[in-house]
């Protein structure tokens, strides 16, 4: 199989086409826990999970900005299948930058042919998100992976995995590129979180897995010079709440046209012409219309900087980045609260799970704390101190 190469105008088309199929079976998925691989075969087939194949190897080389908006899409449809790739096309990024031209033909080769990477990042009770005990081991002319990982996204709809783990000649972060279904490798479906239940964000357990040498890349040195790898992670984490936000004000639009009653007190026939419950829609409107700027904004950025990388233009797009995350934070969740409020007691009922929006929206907002965006744009703002270069910014 071969995947089309799509141009910017397409993949958005196409991306909102899938967003709004995707938007068919979202509530049922979630409420019985229905894992989404036909869903994740059509992305995969549908061209979009190569759109940052670079040009030199047949792919698209797309903008941040046309991936922003295809995230966005496909999240307004379900944010757990805009979720899955997230890892894939942010390790597609690590591949680019650092991988050997032969590792590069090869995953790049097989991602045009259809194939999907996870990642194994995180660790269950290690100290913090950076505190890496997975190890490789030398073991002749090649290494030895062992570890445990969970948050495994998209571990479960993978072909490849990509293992974030600790040299142990001389402790440098790296990452161990391996067949999910290679010798060694388990997978496990135990994911068990209030929203965004369908990600397949589970346990990658490791024992004596073969790595060839020409199959692992730097990641330690990641961060040594001006970057836009965390921003371009982050951003699309951005677009994912602010996907999330749109479709849940969409959906309290349209429950109180078609479902909401009018409090007696504003003498009007219809709920949406209650002056209350219309103030607080354009509240609800202005706040997501805020988020979405600032999305657009930090996306294009990103691509600026990644133009004309300096110490100024990487630091600037990870600003960009940064308040479009708080924001996308803070919207996501709130607009997925209000929505009962606005569309009123018969929203709370189960069977209509409504209350997915705000469960997705808190759940996916917990990757990186917002406080610590706000702090680093304060940090900014006040003394010209421009953010530190990491993965969560």
């Amino acid at each position: 199989m071969s995947v089309p190469v799509l141009g910017p105008a397409d993949a958005v088309e196409v991306a909102r086409t899938l967003g709004r199929q995707l938007a068919d079976g979202d509530l049922d998925r979630d409420l019985h826990r229905s894992l989404p691989y036909d869903e994740v075969k059509g992305l995969a087939e549908s061209g979009l999970l190569a759109l940052t194949v670079p040009a030199a190897f047949g792919g698209a080389d797309a903008s941040v900005s046309t991936v922003t908006e295809v995230f966005r899409a496909l999240a307004w449809g379900d944010p757990n299948v805009a979720q899955i790739p997230h890892s894939h096309v942010v390790f597609l990024n690590q591949l680019r930058l650092h991988g050997s031209p032969e590792h590069q033909q090869r995953i790049f080769g097989e991602v045009l042919a259809g194939s999907i990477v996870a990642n194994a990042q995180s660790e269950f009770g290690s100290k913090h998100v950076r505190d890496i005990r997975t190890t490789l081991s030398p073991a002749g002319a090649g290494w030895l992976l062992n570890g445990e990982k969970f948050y495994a996204t998209g571990s479960l709809f993978a072909d490849y995995l990509a293992v974030l783990s600790r040299r142990e000649t001389d402790g440098s972060l790296q990452v161990a590129w391996i067949r999910k279904d290679a010798s060694g490798v388990e997978v496990v479906d135990d994911w068990d979180a209030v929203g965004q239940r369908t990600t397949g964000s589970g346990t990658v357990r490791l024992t004596d897995v073969v790595v060839g040498a020409d199959w692992v890349t730097p990641f330690s040195v990641e961060f040594d010079r001006p970057t836009t790898y965390g921003a371009f992670a982050q951003v699309l984490h951005a677009a994912i709440d602010v996907g999330i936000a749109r479709r849940a004000l969409d959906e309290a639009g349209e429950f109180v046209r078609t479902t909401s009653r009018p409090y007696p007190d504003a003498g009007v026939e219809r709920a949406a012409e209650d002056p209350v419950v219309v103030h607080a829609f354009g509240q609800l409107e202005l706040a997501v219309r805020g988020s979405e700027a600032l999305l657009r904004v930090a996306a294009e950025a990103v691509d600026a900087a990644n133009r004309t990388l300096t110490e100024d233009t990487a630091a600037e797009a990870s600003l960009a980045v940064a308040a479009a995350r708080a924001s996308s934070t803070a919207v996501s969740v709130d607009v997925a609260s209000q929505l009962f409020q606005v569309a009123g007691t018969r929203a709370a009922l189960a069977g209509l799970n409504l209350d997915r929006h705000w469960r997705n929206a808190r759940t996916h907002s917990l990757h990186d704390p917002a406080g610590w965006k706000v702090h680093h744009l304060g940090r900014w703002a006040a003394d010209g101190i421009r953010p530190p270069r990491h993965g969560q910014i």
